[in-house]
């Protein structure tokens, strides 16, 4: 599961539309969109200029513009602090927003030739957690449940015992959430830490993306993503994620509240996979089998990522 991106969009929001949006943005930033190409429509409309070195980042109402303003505020920040990160062009006031959509510009990343390790993401997060936040910087507490709940009441084409089933498990694990004694002080975090949010450039230096969950926090929050992926999933080899723990210097899976924090990883990636049920019978039986081994802990999970 490479993130926990809603694919469902607002109404009217699409990539045409997304393109004149650019075209409108660009103008009123002093940058020539002409031939602006898609390059990703999802949870935000992503397009590279080929006049600059520049990503445009369109995300798809107003609702999101709070959470774009604390993106811009997070790079400028981690700039500041010459930490490795995707950084927003410096000479533009951004965001921009056109009909009612926050536009944001990045300066492109040349992606090298191999992929980010969990050895590099353990340390990421590590000297990312050290960072003190800056006076005048606010970030939002950690999101925990998200859309969750939305999910489970819109999602159509699921049986309706797996909608009272997800109810009543969301009501369970914000029970045991609020049981839950954290021993780690509040810092910065990513909140959303895989390693597919890593970037490697052509000169070999690894970058964080993706600032959307940027929060103020415990640190756990980013370290149960990896965590479930390979106790819970598989998904990791022993040795990468010996590499991962060994890089940030802690193994979640040793502390006690770690079966909270996986049930709820869990949690959101069964939901997040659900609203596209729609999407094919693959997606449809992925589905079916996540919320199966969610109900009975006696089935193995082998979960595909999704």
């Amino acid at each position: 599961m490479a993130s926990d991106d809603a694919s469902g969009s607002e109404a009217g929001f699409t990539s045409s539309g997304a393109a004149g949006v650019v075209t409108a943005a660009c103008r009123e930033a002093g940058l020539d969109g002409v031939g602006a190409e898609l390059i990703r429509f999802g949870e935000n409309a992503l397009f590279r200029l080929s006049s600059h070195p520049v990503i445009v980042r369109v995300a798809r109402s107003a609702e999101y513009l709070p959470s774009v303003r604390t993106e811009v505020a997070v790079s400028r920040w981690l700039t500041r602090e010459r930490f490795p990160a995707a950084r927003v062009l410096e000479d533009v006031e951004q965001p921009v927003v056109v009909a009612g959509c926050p536009v944001t510009f990045w300066h492109l990343i040349e992606e090298g030739d191999r992929k980010a390790t969990y050895g590099e993401l353990g340390g990421v997060l590590r000297d990312l957690h050290a960072l003190p936040l800056p006076e005048g910087l606010e970030l939002p507490p950690f999101t925990v449940f998200g859309r969750t709940d939305l999910r489970i009441e819109k999602t159509t084409g699921i049986p309706e015992d797996d909608r009272e089933f997800l109810r009543m498990r969301g009501r369970q694990l914000r029970a045991q959430l609020a049981e839950l004694r954290f021993e780690s002080p509040k810092g910065p975090v990513h909140g959303d830490a895989h390693v597919q949010n890593l970037m490697v450039d052509r000169s070999g230096n690894v970058l964080l993306i993706d600032f959307e969950g940027f929060s103020y926090d415990h640190p756990e929050w980013d370290l149960m993503v990896t965590a479930t992926e390979h106790h819970s999933l598989g998904w990791q080899t022993p040795e990468q994620y010996a590499d991962f723990v060994g890089a940030y210097g802690r193994d979640l899976r040793d502390w006690h509240g770690y079966p909270t924090l996986r049930g709820i990883q869990e949690f959101q990636m069964t939901t997040w996979l659900m609203q596209n049920v729609g999407e094919s019978q693959a997606v449809a039986d992925e589905y079916a089998h996540r919320i199966a081994t969610l109900r009975d802990e006696k089935i193995p999970r082998r979960w595909q990522p999704g």
